[in-house]
């Protein structure tokens, strides 16, 4: 049976600071033991994926959260738990909430990250098998101009007079993800946007909590520091760890994941098949025909 009405549903989960409740979606037999998690982006939500969800929940159930501090997830009491670590263990959480003993993973820029470090974590879930993963425009060397591109506006108090005001403004800031339509744009925006009290001057607001940037900024100090290369080692160190099969996906424009950081992912470690999307920067948003086929055949092969 496929069910393509997505569920809402929630996990609780622990951080240092105390307990929150992390948001989920799931599309497809709720039965079903072929488990599908896809993770989004720094500032985006699970809603991404419903295009993929839908043309791959007669197959999978398809699991899609929106990572604390973002979309219908609480937001942390102590922001310095932003980060890659509390977003793993939340995950580990939510697989157990949903009894998946084998999972495949499909993650945008930082839930690629997450999927990288869980991958190569086994003592995180030594329960779990990681099946095949979808890391899609990131790897372990992140573009110090890119990750100075997303500071620019990450965490910022934006306000919107109105659903087209917010529609120009992530498109604007957004624009690599190589959408076509004013229609595709209004569909990523709406789940991003909520009232604004009227208190507070009325109008719209982005969903995240906007202190996600403060671990960002410190990430930033480091690098600008030249102390973020044992970071960086580290992630690689947890890419050759990874057992599953990978494919990775690139924007052909992408200012994140370099030509040259993914053919290392191709060559070393998992040896990942590499696949690029003209046209597009950071990061595809697997709303297309051609990009959604590369996703399903690759999960679905022999």
């Amino acid at each position: 049976m496929t069910l393509l009405t997505p569920r809402q549903g929630f996990v609780q989960c622990l951080s240092p600071a105390g307990l929150h409740r992390m948001a989920w979606r799931e599309w497809g037999d709720p039965s079903n033991p072929r488990v599908l998690l896809c993770v989004h982006g720094l500032t985006r939500v699970g809603n991404d994926f419903d295009r993929l969800a839908g043309a791959l929940a007669d197959r999978y159930r398809v699991v899609c959260p929106d990572v604390v501090g973002r979309g219908a997830s609480d937001w942390l009491r102590d922001p310095r738990h932003y980060g890659i670590g509390q977003y793993v263990a939340d995950m580990v959480t939510l697989l157990a909430r949903l009894d998946a003993a084998s999972v495949d993973w499909v993650g945008t820029s930082m839930g690629g990250l997450i999927g990288m470090t869980l991958a190569g974590q086994e003592e995180a879930a030594p329960r779990l098998k990681l099946r095949r993963m979808v890391i899609n425009d990131v790897g372990p060397t992140l573009d110090a101009a890119a990750l100075a591109r997303i500071g620019e506006y990450l965490g910022k108090p934006v306000y919107f007079a109105s659903e087209d005001e917010a529609i120009d403004y992530v498109a604007a800031i957004s624009a690599p993800f190589g959408l076509r339509t004013r229609e595709q744009w209004r569909e990523i925006t709406l789940p991003v946007i909520r009232p604004r009290p009227a208190a507070e001057g009325g109008g719209l607001r982005l969903h995240y909590d906007p202190r996600i940037g403060e671990p960002f900024r410190v990430f930033m100090a480091e690098a600008a520091a030249d102390t973020a290369a044992a970071g960086e080692a580290a992630l690689w160190q947890l890419y050759e760890r990874i057992g599953a099969r990978v494919l990775v996906t690139r924007g052909a424009q992408s200012d994140l994941l370099s030509a040259a950081t993914a053919q290392r992912m191709a060559d070393c470690g998992p040896r990942a098949r590499v696949v690029e999307f003209a046209g597009v920067g950071h990061a595809p948003m697997f709303m297309h025909d051609e990009q959604i086929a590369v996703v399903r055949q690759f999960l679905l092969e022999e």
